[in-house]
C-alpha cells in the first residue's frame, strides 16, 4: 500500500513539473496544457482519497 502511495506521489511530482514547463511555453487555456492540468487534478483526487 504505501509503494502505491509513494509511485503516485512520484507520478504526481514529474505530472506536476511536466505541467510548469509546458505552460511556460502555450497559454493556460491551451489544449494540451488543460488536458495535462485535469490529469494532474485526477492523481491528486486519487492520492487524497476521493476517488477510487
Amino acid at each position: 500500500m504505501e509503494y502505491r502511495r509513494n509511485k503516485l506521489l512520484y507520478v504526481i511530482e514529474k505530472l506536476r513539473q511536466q505541467l510548469n514547463e509546458l505552460a511556460k511555453n502555450k497559454y493556460l487555456t491551451d489544449p494540451e496544457v488543460v488536458r495535462l492540468s485535469q490529469r494532474l487534478d485526477r492523481l491528486l483526487n486519487k492520492y487524497s482519497g476521493k476517488q477510487g
